[in-house]
């Protein structure tokens, strides 16, 4: 049976990384759910998180993959009991005047914001989990979306654990 599995990837941050990330899944021919980058507090690092599905070896042969690039510095298993994934959802939406309170309730019950209102469009930014984004979708459609746009799924564990490790990030 497949499982979904969240990684987190400390990685250089240099022109070609993410590239090189991603050609490393497709020569595999593993695929990726989920792809997001980002800053870190340290400018010569970026974090990478990747979502995939497969089975404990794929898992092993990716994580063992990922480490034989020399840009990578660290993998981690990311588990949803003690670490938080979230999505960023920029949906545009059909609101005609007469849609506009239904809409404005939907909103707020999903704790999400207007950002942009045109006579016949609102634009809409969601932050949540992956179940609360695809459900706020199903509330949404609807009234037509237009267009959107998601992040993917980015992640961090709870408490003080933490994936840096000074000695691991510079050479």
């Amino acid at each position: 049976m497949l499982e979904q599995f969240v990684l987190s990837v400390i990685v250089d941050n240099h022109a070609g990384v993410l590239a090189r990330v991603s050609s490393l899944f497709s020569r595999r021919n593993f695929n990726i759910d989920s792809l997001t980058v980002s800053a870190t507090d340290f400018p010569e690092i970026s974090r990478i998180t990747i979502v995939v599905k497969g089975d404990a070896y794929t898992l092993d042969q990716i994580t063992k993959q990922l480490l034989k690039l020399q840009e990578v510095k660290k993998v981690e298993r990311l588990f949803p009991e003690n670490s938080l994934f979230r999505e960023l959802l920029l949906l545009k939406i059909n609101a005609p005047v007469e849609s506009r309170s239904p809409i404005k309730d939907a909103v707020e019950i999903y704790r999400a914001k207007i950002l942009d209102m045109s006579p016949v469009t609102m634009i809409i930014e969601l932050t949540g989990q992956q179940s609360k984004i695809d459900a706020f979708l199903e509330i949404m459609e609807p009234f037509g979306i237009v267009e959107m746009c998601r992040t993917g799924i980015t992640a961090m564990e709870r408490g003080m654990s933490t994936i840096y490790d000074p000695s691991t990030i510079t050479d």
